[in-house]
Order: C-alpha cells, then structure tokens, then sequence
C-alpha cells in the first residue's frame, strides 16, 4: 500500500540549514516496479530530486524488479558484477591522507587504491539494491566513511582527473545508500557530503580548458553528481554551463564552420589542428581525442551523457539540445569500433579503436527514450552487454539498458 509522508533532515548542501522533503514510499511487490518499503524519493529546499545522480528511483526500482525476474540482459549483468572483485564483501579500504598521482597514475601512491574503493562502494551500492542484502550497504558505507575520515588532499600533475573519477563513483554510492531502506543506518552520511565538498569539489570544479577534452568532461560531471548529492545549487548551475561549453568544443558539426569550436587558449588554425591530434579535416561526429585513441574519446562521451542523465532526473533536458553532437558522435565512433576501415583522411588512415563500456547511457536516452535510429550504436552496444567497469563508469547494462 502506498503513502505519502513529509519529513525535515538537515541538509547536507553548503549554505543550507534544512532539507524539507516530500517522500513517497511504498511496500514492495514485486515485479510491479513499486518501492520497497524504506527507500526514498525527496525533494530539496534547493529543488534537488533524490536519488538523482545518473539513476533515479525508478530506474532502480525497475532494474530491481528485471533482476529478480530473470529477465534479460539485466540478470546477467548483475550477475557479472557481484562476481567482480567490486563486490568482494572481504575488501578492506586502503585510505590514505594524499593520494599523488603523476601522469598516466606515475607515481601512483593511492589512485588504484582510490578508484577501486569508490568503484566498489558504488557496486556494493547497486547489489544491496537489488538483493537487499545489508552486508552489501554496510560495505559501501565502510569504504566511504574509511575515505573520508582520512583523505585530506589529491597531488601531483594528474590530482583534477584522478579526483573527478572518484568522485563520481562516490557520490552515486553516496546518492544510492543515502536514499534508500539502509540510509536511515547510515551516521556518517553528514560527514561524507561535507568530504565531497571539501577534498572534491574545489578540485573538480574549475576550467581545464587546454587539457585534452575528456579531463572537463569527466570533472564536469563529477561536479555535478557532487553538485546535487549535497544540494549545491551553485556548484550544479556552474557545471552545466561548462558542460554547454565544453561539448561543442569536443564534438565537431558542419555548422561550426570550417574549424571546430575552440576552448580559450587555443585560436587559429594551426593550434586547432594540432589541438585536434593534428587532424585537418573536420566532419560531423569527430571527437577532438579521436586521432588520439578511442579509449579517451569514449570517456569523454560517456562524461557528457552522465551529465544529461543527471540533469534529467533533475528536470533539465541537455539531451534535447546536444542531441546532434551526441548522436552523431555515438554513431560515427560506433561504426569504426565495429570495424569499418578509416579513409585515408581521418587519422592518417589509422583509427586506435576501443570504445570500452560507454554508450549504453546515451544509446538507451536516444534511441529507447527519444526514437531515434542508431543502427552502428545499438549494434556496438549489444555486443559488449554487459558493460563493465572503467574507471568512473561501470555497470551501466545493468542501470540503464531499456530504462525508464
């Protein structure tokens, strides 16, 4: 039976002393899609909706519901993750105060250490999900509140990319627990929003404009999933602005003019070209990292949908207004990673392919949500189900194949 409570909690976003909100929740019945009785949905003071960072309530309920009825690709996807070494409920967490991290993670003293432990935390998030097994919160919560009562600072040359990556996992892990039967449990929850606040988001938030576009991106996203777990209105509105700066600096269309959109500090066509990994000619789709490798091009997509994700569950459509770049995007890079020979004009003829586990996001938001034909990225999509981790991503078979 379903019902409607109001509650007051004090807020977890800065500059906010009380978080009034709605909560709908009702007992669990199964296949039907309804919430189990504990878990929450809210509305912030600041307008925020809970849980809203890249899933919602439904879409957790939903993929909930397909898992325990076997249906698939969902059971075989959550299958493989609780069978990854994420889900391992013996993990110990391996804090440390800094986590120093030179270029490619050379030297790297706590970034392996750091991204699994967020990854993890995310994992045990979305098991307890679905099999409401408290082992599985209790370890999340384990591994966010070790971090957080340790970790002081990111250093060296790759501290904005190493912190966006964590940062990511965490506050979904954070968004998911914080908002669900075992949240209530939860005691460092306060603590854990004002360590995102204090060690992430000064890191997070600021313009990298010169770097190769998927360091923005991934820290654009990763403001905003901070942005909305501590209900952070300015943090949020100066993450989509980058964001609608940033994506047509990244991904080419004809209308740009003969060269792409350029970030401040690169100007003139020489720069350009060579910004764009020394690639001349400029076509519907390409990627300012696409002559680099497709591994870094794939990130950086999958940064920008996590975004418009996010920012839907909050109401705002960015997927109407990139839809172009997006699924041009998606579909140009799908068609190569499927195996298409490179003309001799792009990339010299030689293409370092390999999206990874990247456009079941965007493909499920475009294709299944908005009815647009993407033949080469529903073909791609379909044979890496399911999508692993990488990094700041994983499971997104699991999350947002088919969702609501």
């Amino acid at each position: 039976m379903a019902f409607t409570r109001n509650r007051v909690w004090l807020a977890s976003g800065a500059g906010a002393a009380v978080l009034a909100a709605s909560v709908t929740a009702a007992a669990w019945d199964g296949a039907s899609g309804g919430h189990e009785a504990g878990a929450v949905s809210a509305t912030s003071a600041a307008g925020f909706r809970h849980p809203g960072v890249l899933v919602g309530r439904q879409q957790l309920d939903t993929m909930r519901a397909r898992v325990k009825a076997g249906k698939q690709p969902w059971k075989k996807a959550y299958d493989a993750m609780v069978a990854s070494r994420y889900a391992d409920l013996k993990r110990s967490p391996k804090p440390r105060a800094n986590v120093e991290c030179g270029s490619s993670s050379n030297p790297n003293h706590g970034c392996t250490d750091e991204r699994d432990d967020a990854m993890a935390a995310y994992t045990d998030a979305l098991a307890y999900t679905v099999n409401r097994d408290q082992r599985y919160a209790a370890k999340a919560v384990q591994l966010m509140d070790a971090w957080a009562k340790v970790l002081k600072e990111h250093t060296n040359s790759n501290a904005p990319l190493q912190s966006a990556w964590a940062a990511n996992d965490w506050a979904r892990a954070a968004e998911i627990i914080r908002y669900s039967p075992y949240g209530a449990k939860w005691t460092g929850r306060k603590r854990f929003a004002s360590f995102l606040r204090t060690v992430y988001l000064p890191v997070v938030n600021k313009d990298r404009p010169t770097t190769n576009g998927n360091w923005e991106l991934i820290m654009t996203d990763a403001t905003l999933s901070i942005a909305v777990h501590t209900d952070d209105r300015a943090a949020y509105d100066t993450a989509v602005a980058r964001w609608r700066r940033r994506l047509p600096e990244y991904v080419y269309l004809k209308k740009d003019g003969a060269l792409p959109k350029t970030p401040a500090g690169i100007s003139g066509k020489a720069a350009t070209i060579k910004y764009w990994q020394g690639q001349g000619t400029f076509v519907d789709g390409l990627a300012q990292e696409t002559c680099r490798d497709f591994g870094h091009t794939g990130w950086a997509l999958d940064a920008a949908v996590h975004v418009a994700e996010t920012a839907r569950l909050q109401g705002l459509d960015l997927y109407k207004e990139a839809q172009p770049r997006l699924t041009k995007a998606m579909e140009f890079h799908a068609r190569y990673d499927l195996g298409e020979k490179a003309p001799s004009w792009l990339c010299k003829g030689t293409l370092k392919t390999g999206l990874g586990p990247v456009l079941e996001v965007g493909y499920n938001a475009y294709h299944h949500r908005l009815g647009v034909s993407l033949p080469k990225t529903g073909a791609l999509v379909t044979a890496k189900r399911p999508a692993g981790p990488s990094y700041f991503l994983g499971w997104e078979t699991l999350t947002h194949a088919d969702a609501p």
